[in-house]
């Protein structure tokens, strides 16, 4: 398959789970059908990684050195064998390298030596609990760690030897372990002393390596059917609950906007009770007489009238606003507001500050074009209130996920079919 096609399926699935990077590296490196079985040394720098590794494979290919010299992956093809030197564990953490370690330890390797000199003793703070680690995904993925003990050649005292040996078979018991002098091999090779061949221990490891790279076939298909059914379920089950987030939050979109309608209703309904008083007065309609010059300073029957009509339409007003409150509609939308704080009210923009007469009151409340008019404005503002505006940028985002969880299982379908 298309390593572009790949690499499009991952990132599409690091979208939703970001934090399965390194199993997605590594499905990604499982899509490399024809790939040879790779080999990772690591351990600490001037534990004889490099040195190991040119043994294993004949050839002086990897550089040694007794300062650290491996701050980079270095990658050779020998013997049908992908064989990677990785940065050392006491790499720079968090930077480059330390980041190439962890991608040849988790995404590239099917088998891990793990290195460690015997000079140094036992398994350390850093080593112990990573062998661990090691050893829990050997269970689970099946992929092998082979512990190669180092360097044996440079302890004089074989006790002293033994004594290291036996600690670091109860740190670390259930692991495969070899203890292997590099140098002999090397030294028996070229002077062609078979007894130092045969001393140094690397017969002994190629012959346990040979057997796990027997296995890897067949622990790569393991490793990736679990990969893929780990990842597919955790996207399913995030897939059918931002489904069913989206669907309860719709739910409740429209249940709210029902008791903000019926509610609306029911104080549209008390208002026209109460105004009814007012709008059964019988004859003429005083408010609409004009206040004459002379009668400037005097209380009138107009005044007194208009006054009436103010104070029953401030009651509504009250009445209307009290239900507006009570369902979040507190403030024009930003891009409505004007200077003067005090006119920047939903109860303003839709009804006005004051009426005039009994008829604009009643038009207002009491005829079914007005009423209709009121539902429709006091809507869009409840629509555009803070609360609401975030439940649908919250439905926007939940439907997103939804859309982003079905592309990422296509997507890993693609995966799991490479």
């Amino acid at each position: 398959m298309d390593m572009n096609t790949v690499d499009e399926a991952v990132a599409s699935v690091l979208q939703v789970l970001p934090e399965r990077t390194i199993d997605l590296g590594r499905l990604k490196a499982l899509a490399q059908k024809q790939q040879p079985a790779t080999v990772t040394v690591i351990g600490k720098y001037n534990h004889g990684k490099s040195r190991l590794l040119n043994e294993l494979i004949g050839q002086d290919i990897f550089s040694v050195a007794d300062r650290r010299e491996t701050i980079a992956l270095s990658e050779h093809l020998a013997q049908q064998v992908c064989w990677l030197d990785a940065p050392g564990l006491d790499a720079d953490v968090d930077g480059e390298d330390d980041r190439l370690a962890q991608d040849a330890l988790w995404c590239k390797s099917d088998i891990r030596l793990f290195v460690h000199s015997v000079k140094e003793g036992e398994l350390d703070s850093a080593e112990h609990p990573l062998l661990q680690q090691l050893h829990q995904d050997a269970q689970r993925s099946q992929r092998q760690t082979l512990l190669v003990l180092t360097q044996v050649d440079q302890m004089a005292d074989q006790s002293v030897l033994a004594q290291v040996k036996d600690a670091i078979g109860q740190q670390v018991p259930a692991l495969n372990t070899f203890a292997v002098s590099a140098t002999r091999h090397r030294q028996g090779i070229e002077a062609g002393k078979q007894l130092l061949v045969q001393k140094s221990g690397m017969a002994e490891l190629r012959t346990g390596l040979d057997a796990v790279l027997a296995q890897v076939p067949q622990a790569r298909v393991h490793e990736k059917a679990l990969l893929h059914g780990e990842i597919q379920q955790q996207l399913k089950q995030l897939h059918a609950a931002w489904q069913q987030q989206h669907q309860d939050l719709l739910d409740q979109q429209k249940s709210q906007r029902q008791a903000f309608d019926d509610g609306l209703d029911q104080v549209l309904d008390k208002v026209c009770i109460d105004l009814q008083p007012t709008f059964d007065k019988g004859g003429v309609d005083d408010a609409l007489v004009p206040d004459s010059f002379d009668n400037m300073f005097k209380m009138t029957a107009g005044k007194q009238e208009r006054a009436r009509i103010q104070v029953a339409y401030s009651r509504a007003c009250i009445d209307i606003n009290s239900h507006l409150v009570r369902h979040g509609v507190v403030s024009l939308p930003v891009q409505q507001r004007s200077n003067v704080r005090s006119l920047d009210t939903v109860m303003i923009a839709v009804l006005g500050v004051s009426v005039k007469s009994r008829q604009d009151l009643k038009k207002i409340f009491a005829t079914q074009s007005g009423r209709d008019r009121l539902r429709r404005d006091f809507a869009h503002y409840f629509e555009l209130s803070s609360d609401r505006e975030l439940l649908v940028q919250t439905l926007q985002q939940l439907k997103a996920d939804v859309v982003k969880t079905q592309h990422a299982l296509a997507a890993l379908n693609i995966l799991g079919a490479a």
